[in-house]
């Protein structure tokens, strides 16, 4: 089940999200001034794009997606660690549940929907997020912006796009941040970044990204005989 709700959200609901004509659904979360609220209260984050460029918010209970006419595409999923998940967490430590989570869920999800996905590269940042993971991927035929790439069949050439996703878990949810390099696609012949210049690029932007959110605080011990605590994101939507 965890695999097909992460496949539909970072995949199948990204896509249909970048459809600008559509005229625009009814979020699952909320906007307070300029946050957005996840559903689950979770999480809030500074709306990171503005209607006038184009900038359009989709969600579901579990993942949001931004994303502008120009060169922005960002997804946030948080998902509750369920008992496996979390008995993985325990016994595997961040780091290998980290790259577990990603080669069993989110890159395998990206193979199941694109031919010919490759894992650009990955590394563990111990001192960021009490232990993240962040990885590049190449998605052949993958880009969110192919509205935006004037060659896309007039060559045969696929335009191959990248992304950048930050993985780590707080307060019993996995979160995943997945953002598009759209320059790589949009800009065709005249691209010149390096790997090395694309992956600072984006890691400046999942960095954004986290600096731009606030996380619900953990429930507190339940003070009863209760054998089981409320869970984070029902004590925050209380609030």
């Amino acid at each position: 089940m965890l695999r097909f709700t992460l496949s539909l959200a970072l995949l199948t609901f990204a896509l249909v999200s970048r459809a600008q004509e559509a005229p625009p659904a009814q979020i699952a979360g909320k906007i307070e001034g300029k946050l957005y609220v996840s559903p689950t209260g979770v999480f809030k984050v500074t709306i990171p794009v503005l209607p006038e460029l184009g900038g359009e918010i989709t969600d579901t209970p579990n993942v949001v997606t931004f994303q502008d006419a120009f060169n922005v595409h960002i997804s946030i999923a948080a998902f509750p660690q369920d008992a496996t998940q979390r008995w993985e967490n325990s016994t595997r430590g961040i780091k290998d549940y980290l790259i577990y989570f990603f080669s069993n869920f989110v890159l395998s999800d990206f193979k199941q929907a694109f031919e010919g996905v490759q894992i650009e590269s990955a590394k563990f940042i111990p001192g960021t997020l009490d232990g993240s993971l962040i990885t590049f991927i190449l998605i052949p035929g993958g880009t969110m912006f192919a509205n935006k790439v004037p060659q896309l069949g007039n060559d045969g050439r696929v335009p191959i796009a990248k992304r950048g996703n930050l993985l780590f878990v707080r307060n019993g949810h996995i979160f995943v941040i997945s953002v598009e390099l759209a320059e790589r696609v949009i800009e065709g012949r005249t691209y010149q970044k390096t790997t090395a210049e694309e992956d600072e690029i984006l890691r400046q932007r999942l960095n954004d990204v986290v600096a731009k959110m606030q996380f619900a605080k953990p429930a507190a011990p339940a003070a009863s005989t209760a054998t089981t605590a409320p869970a984070p994101a029902a004590t925050a939507a209380k609030k």
